[in-house]
């Protein structure tokens, strides 16, 4: 599977899915004509997509949620659960805290809204193709305002000194490691794995094991539901 760090390797081999005409056919000039991209297929609604998919087993695709027959929500929960393989990124002009949690919570990889250029558009499919999400500035604004944990009643402000034998910071929750607490702040931050793993000065495969964990502890099944937890507990 072609990856942004293997430019050298075999095309990525995408469909493309959106209801609108000249939308699905501009994408499929515009990214067929890029280096290390073939398109594969294209398909007007949701259930023309898997059949499509399951014709062509590309390794990504790229939908846009409102289409007719079945929508893009729909065939994304479908599509992750019958070809697992397939690396799904979000193409759609909706940035609304509903559209972008349910794609991610369907199953996809990456969000993206039409502001996109194809150079965007490239390097997102590359990227969820290499196990990476992407998300648009948009989309994740979006994303932190409804992850964001509610208000709470005013408490009384912390004294300036500690008393004596005050006690001790109180430790992570879920035994997360300091570590992986920091790693969590990260993604809440909205950085990529490739971000992260530069920043601390660790490799790609070790932030992928730290994120495992993270999401074992913390019952996260994807990165839109870390960000809420990270949020909820005041991390990053």
């Amino acid at each position: 599977m072609t990856s942004p760090a293997d430019p050298a390797g075999p095309p990525l081999r995408i469909v493309i899915a959106d209801d609108q005409a000249s939308v699905r056919e501009g994408l499929v000039l515009l990214l067929g004509g890029l280096p290390g991209i073939e398109v594969v297929g294209a398909a007007a609604d949701g259930e023309q997509a898997l059949r499509v998919v399951a014709e062509t087993r590309p390794d990504a695709i790229l939908l846009d949620l409102h289409m007719p027959v079945l929508d893009g929500i729909g065939a994304t929960r479908r599509l992750a659960a019958e070809h697992p393989g397939v690396a799904i990124v979000v193409l759609t002009t909706y940035a609304d805290d509903s559209s972008v949690l349910d794609a991610l919570h369907a199953g996809a990889r990456s969000y993206l809204t039409k502001d996109a250029d194809r150079t965007d558009i490239a390097r997102a499919l590359h990227a969820a193709a290499g196990g990476l999400t992407v998300i648009d500035p948009r989309a994740h604004a979006t994303l932190l305002a409804a992850t964001a944990a509610p208000a709470t009643p005013a408490t009384p402000a912390a004294p300036a000194r500690p008393e004596p034998g005050a006690a001790p910071p109180t430790p992570p929750p879920d035994g997360l490691t300091q570590r992986e607490v920091e790693i969590l702040g990260l993604i809440a931050r909205g950085l990529t794995n490739p971000e992260i793993a530069a920043q601390l000065f660790l490799s790609n495969h070790t932030i992928k094991t730290h994120i495992s964990r993270i999401f074992a502890k913390t019952g996260s099944r994807d990165r839109a539901a870390a960000i809420g937890y990270a949020h909820r507990h005041n991390i990053g």
